[in-house]
């Protein structure tokens, strides 16, 4: 195994933790969005087409339990929205609905953080490796 791809591979032993926290962050929003939409606190009684919202999610959780670097990172992006979603509904709905806002927050913030501390050693080492690749590229033209 070459230096720059050892590089990248050193940090997957050390988070196994992020990265399961991350897909039971996700998982645990997921369920959260399907739950409040359709039986805890929904817009319309009965439950509501809202509950739709929980797909984007759905969707990353094989990625996210693959620990694929690329899932991680779009849904990293992706669960902003619905971190955007839990303050506006914490501050403004009615209970319980403010309180499954403030819940959503938490796990929007929790996946966040779980996905950053998983997907940081990887960009650093990357970038490592092109900064040498770099380098020895520019030794051997000289």
């Amino acid at each position: 195994m070459n230096a720059s791809a050892q590089g990248v591979t050193e940090p997957v032993a050390q988070r196994r933790g992020a990265a399961l926290g991350a897909f039971a962050m996700l998982a645990a929003l997921t369920l959260l969005c399907i739950a409040w939409e359709w039986r805890l606190a929904p817009i319309r009684p009965g439950g509501s087409a809202l509950v739709l919202k929980a797909v984007p999610l759905a969707l990353a959780l094989p990625g996210v339990l693959r620990r694929r670097l690329y899932t991680l990172q779009w849904a990293a992006m992706l669960v902003l929205l619905y971190f955007a979603e839990g303050i506006v509904r914490g501050m403004t709905d009615p209970a319980p609905g403010n309180l499954l806002g403030w819940v959503e927050v938490a796990l929007s913030l929790g996946f966040f953080a779980c996905a950053l501390a998983y997907v940081a050693p990887y960009k650093r080492a990357a970038k490592r490796a092109a900064k040498r690749d770099a380098k020895s590229a520019k030794r051997e033209s000289a």
